[in-house]
């Protein structure tokens, strides 16, 4: 995927949708304008303006009543978790580390990364794997992927570790901007080279955190996989009902 070129029109038209949100245009509890005012407006086919109003439905810019149409919700709050994996991955100076990076390279995309990535099945993706110790026992395996287009021009094909995050080399590197992250959990049992790396016996699973990091358009920039050894680990959440 190359990262210097136009983005698809109904990126554009949702980006430019979510800017007459932001400056009031479109005051949050209003209706946004139909689906043929838009067509018109903006000279764009039916499938593109469907495209970007799902697109920021799904980013919590809008929200669809049946009966009524689409509303303007505003900006998406930022829900504080106290154990935010993600920014943790994203934000973790490999320098100052506690481990040791076990890979840097090219490698067949994993299935459900390449989706994610929007790469096909068979390309190859940077992979940085850091291996994160706690007093020489290992903790945490995060292995971060790149499409290639976005490893051009930066350090992430180093074998040496970053002086800096792996976000902020992105960032400063390739001129985007990361705006937003989707986490998903699951458990599965490991590779056989992961279990070797985190010390684990045969048939004991992990609790895989599928870090997704996104520009503003929800366009993935890198997927991070995190992987913890499943009985070393406790989740808990903390919410209001009703």
């Amino acid at each position: 995927m190359a990262y210097e070129v136009a983005a698809p029109k109904y990126v554009r038209l949702a980006q430019t949708l979510q800017g007459r949100i932001e400056d009031g245009t479109y005051p949050p509890g209003t209706l946004v304008p139909s689906e043929n005012q838009l067509v018109q407006a903006f000279g764009m086919s039916r499938p593109t303006v469907v495209r970007a109003l799902d697109l920021l439905k799904r980013d919590g810019w809008l929200e669809s009543r049946q009966g009524y149409g689409t509303i303007v919700r505003g900006r998406p709050e930022v829900v504080e978790q106290k154990d935010q994996r993600g920014r943790e991955a994203l934000d973790r100076d490999e320098s100052a580390a506690s481990g040791r990076l076990v890979h840097v390279g090219e490698v067949p995309v994993p299935p459900r990364v390449a989706s994610i990535l929007g790469v096909p099945k068979r390309a190859k993706v940077l992979v940085r794997r850091l291996l994160v110790e706690d007093e020489g026992e290992a903790v945490e395996l995060a292995s971060s992927y790149f499409p290639a287009e976005l490893a051009k021009g930066t350090d992430l094909a180093d074998s040496a570790p970053l002086q800096e995050s792996l976000r902020d080399h992105v960032e400063s590197r390739k001129r985007v901007r990361f705006d937003h992250v989707t986490e998903r959990v699951s458990a599965r049992l490991p590779s056989k080279e992961e279990a070797e790396l985190l010390g684990l016996v045969k048939g004991e699973p992990v609790l895989s955190v599928l870090v997704v990091a996104c520009d503003v358009s929800g366009r993935a920039l890198q997927v991070t996989d995190v992987l913890l050894p499943a009985d070393r680990q406790e989740l808990e959440d903390t919410y209001r009902l009703g």
